[in-house]
């Protein structure tokens, strides 16, 4: 038996209206743009992770080029020559 026609037997909803209906559940933030206001918040939820690990990054390389690399001999820094 088929997908469509077992849905049609229970008298369940096709299931391109019901992905349908979850995509209009969220506004749109501009009529003619196709992004939504869930969309929206995800991006800048992900913006906000990706900026602390940016800052993270940042802090083990200058951890690496101020203490770790003149430590291990790799070079030396010119402040202290």
């Amino acid at each position: 038996m088929g997908e469509a026609k077992r849905r049609k037997d229970l008298g369940l909803s096709s299931r391109e209206s019901s992905i349908k209906s979850n995509s209009e559940k969220s506004t749109r933030l501009v009529e003619w743009l196709p992004i939504t206001e869930e969309q929206k918040d995800k991006f800048i939820k992900l913006s906000i992770k990706a900026s602390w690990v940016g800052i993270g990054l940042l802090i083990l390389l200058w951890v690496i080029v101020r203490f770790i690399g003149p430590y291990a001999g790799w070079w030396t820094p010119a402040d202290s020559l």
